[in-house]
């Protein structure tokens, strides 16, 4: 895709971003980038100011201080300039439920100087067949994947997806996550707000943690996963109960927990080299004379970082 103001610089820059509503701080001096062509990720709970800082990126808000270039274009300067370049897909979209979609794509592109076919559009979300269907007409999975194309009429050089599989069954989320995927091949950089942590990690090639109003981590999702002390979780379950001072002697195992369950005796453990604890629990477990029933060794995930940030889990 292409733009007159394209830059060889970031698709978006944020400088020191605050937005205040009389006493409430709702961004508190958020600065980052996101690169051409990459898949961005914002997380955080509601109220951490994800939708103030897109709606900045959108021109749709206006900032308390600091700046906002989108595409070359200071948003405080030219906000319409923005609109014209960018897609913006919402959680919450309202069409009109007696026009059909190819009516509904036909009439979004005539607003724009640059436009895509209706059908095409309809063909990448596997939507042309009901191009003469009513809005009323589609499936919940439907109305998502039409809520993408309808993004993309101006043929946008950056999109915002705000939480697109909210709502969806696991096959359908799957089926969007192909999708948003297939908006980044296509050329345009991706903006993506969500509160699944497993999509983020599944799409995003970088991820904005956000929490009162600030970004409190911004890495790859791996990279953010590394920065743990202890990016592995142990679980050993046995038929004798393990000596805790033992377990927490073995060298890098931290976070150590034991209780008693329908299944035996279960003691977790953080580990940062987790191949060297294993070993070593099993060892012990042996020497003890207890009988390991179960062990699992799972990586960290991106909701144990956030909560490792923040105190407190993105549901929370």
């Amino acid at each position: 895709m292409t733009g007159d103001a394209m830059t060889n610089g970031p698709v978006i820059e944020a400088r020191s971003l605050v937005k205040r509503y009389d006493t409430l701080t709702a961004l508190d001096g958020a600065s980052f980038t996101v690169d051409r062509g990459e898949i961005f990720g914002i997380l955080g709970p509601n109220g951490a100011g994800k939708t103030t800082l897109v709606e900045i990126f959108e021109g749709l808000t206006p900032v308390t201080s600091g700046t906002a270039s989108v595409l070359g274009i200071e948003v405080t300067e030219d906000p319409q300039a923005v609109k014209a370049r960018i897609g913006v897909q919402l959680q919450a979209a309202s069409y009109h439920q007696y026009l059909t979609l190819r009516e509904i794509l036909e009439l979004f592109g005539s607003f724009y100087p640059k436009r895509a076919d209706a059908i095409e559009l309809l063909r990448r979300v596997r939507l042309e067949d009901r191009a003469d269907a009513r809005m009323k007409t589609l499936s919940g999975g439907m109305k998502q994947r039409f809520s993408i194309v309808a993004a993309l009429v101006n043929q946008p050089d950056l999109v915002f997806f705000d939480e697109p599989t909210a709502g969806l069954d696991p096959d359908a989320r799957l089926d969007l996550w192909d999708i948003v995927r297939s908006v980044r091949d296509a050329g345009a950089t991706v903006v993506l707000t969500t509160h699944y942590m497993e999509e983020a990690e599944a799409l995003c090639d970088r991820v904005a943690f956000m929490n009162q109003g600030q970004i409190v981590g911004l890495d790859t999702p791996q990279g953010l996963i590394r920065s743990l002390h202890a990016p592995y979780r142990l679980t050993l379950t046995t038929t004798q109960p393990l000596s805790e001072a033992d377990v927490r002697a073995i060298p890098g195992a931290l976070e150590v927990t034991q209780e008693r369950t329908s299944d035996g005796f279960v003691a977790r453990v953080r580990a940062q080299a987790a191949p060297a604890v294993t070993t070593a629990l099993t060892t012990l477990a042996a020497r003890s004379g207890a009988e390991v029933i179960d062990l699992a060794v799972q990586p960290s995930t991106l909701e144990d970082v956030f909560l490792s940030v923040t105190g407190r889990r993105l549901s929370g």
